[in-house]
This record gives structure tokens, sequence and C-alpha cells, in this order.
């Protein structure tokens, strides 16, 4: 599997590099993000300020977390959010493993735990709402993300998408997309990559928007969030 979507990344790699492509949409999808991440860090600045003083206060440590995930092209960038863990949670995260292997097993093959040990109070308050994922709206205005998109990956997970993963290079990853409307943790893997590909082949700003306004009660009923 690992050296399939080398292959196929490297092929789609070098098609970029010739100039054959750019990320979906065009500029008609980016003056889209830009506009609406500007709105919304607007709108939701009393938010935003409130939820930097409940982190701040909890533990005393910092407030935001960048994680390298892998953008448009193979582009590695900091993915911005609240932090929403302890700060030692790798090595907390190991020692859950090796008293837990189920536990391993969950994460080897959907990247999440549903019950992690890491994640502070405040933080399973943020995962539940979504909330911890608004700083990524800077991400988006600096033109490493899209309001809608695939979901930013690591680099092993890009692995699991197999020849599937030249459709996540395409695209710029984004704050919402059709994962997170149709089940998110709740659906599995196989399932997110689909969803990938089928939104990348089948792109258009009016899905663009109807995505974004069905993540409005996705976000409210907590679908599959934790």
């Amino acid at each position: 599997m690992k050296s399939a979507t080398h292959s196929a990344s490297s092929a789609f790699l070098g098609s970029q590099r010739k100039g054959e492509g750019g990320p979906i949409g065009g500029m008609s999808k980016r003056s889209f993000d830009i506009l609406l991440a500007f709105l919304a860090l607007l709108a939701l600045s009393p938010i935003f300020l409130l939820i930097v003083a409940l982190v701040k206060l909890s533990d005393g440590g910092s407030v935001f977390y960048g994680h390298r995930r892998i953008g448009h092209n193979g582009q590695v960038f900091r993915c911005l959010k609240f932090r929403t863990m302890v700060e030692n949670g790798d090595r907390l995260l190991q020692e859950y493993f090796r008293e837990n292997p189920a536990a391993y097993e969950e994460w080897r093959t959907t990247r999440k735990l549903q019950e992690d040990p890491r994640v502070t109070v405040v933080g399973s308050v943020l995962r539940k709402l979504s909330l911890d994922e608004l700083p990524q709206l800077i991400n988006i205005i600096r033109g490493e993300m899209s309001i809608v998109g695939p979901r930013p990956v690591v680099e092993d997970e890009l692995e699991l998408y197999d020849a599937a993963a030249v459709y996540y290079l395409r695209s710029r990853p984004g704050l919402t997309g059709l994962w997170q409307v149709s089940g998110r943790n709740d659906v599995s893997y196989a399932a997110r990559v689909a969803f990938d590909m089928h939104y990348v082949q089948n792109w258009s700003l009016l899905a663009d928007l109807v995505i974004v306004f069905k993540t409005i009660p996705a976000v409210c009923f907590s679908r599959g969030s934790y």
C-alpha cells in the first residue's frame, strides 16, 4: 500500500511541477475562502477570545497547537487548533497503548480514540462543539487550507489513501467537508477516503455552499464528534 501511495503521489506531484494544475476551484474558490474566513473571524472574535482565556486558565499551558499536516501538492503546513490535550500527550498516549491494546487497535484503524486520555476537560468541550478548529480560519487566510475540502491528514495517514491520494493532493484541506457532514467519526476510514475523492471529482461552488450550511446543524448536534 505504501509503495502504491508514493507512486500515485509522485505522479501527481510531477504533473504539478509541469504546471498542469492547481488547487481545485481556482480563483472563485479562493475568493470564497478569503471572504468567508474574514467574516467568520469578525463574527466569532468574542468566542475566540473567550476560548483563549479558558484554555490558558485551565492549566497555564500554550493556547494554540500547530500539527504538521499535508496540504495541496504535498506541501507541509502547521494546522492550527486550540490546544485540547495535555502538553505531554505523546508520552501519555504510548503508556495508554501499552496498558490498553484494544485502544491501540482502534487508533491504528481510525486514527481516533473515543476515550482519549490526553484530552483536557476544556478540550473535551471544545472538541464536542468543534470549536478547537476555529484557528484554522487563519490557515485559510494564509492559503494553506480552504473552507471546504478533504480533512487535513498527516503523512502516515496519506498512505491509507493508496491511489486516492492523488485526489487529496489536488485540493487544499478543508475546515469542513463531506466527511464532517456525513457522520464524521461514526464512519469508517475507507468511507472518509471515498468522501474526499467524490468531493474533488465533483467540486462546485454550489456544493461548497451546501456543505457549509450542512455543517451548522452537524456541529450544533455534535454528530460523530469526540
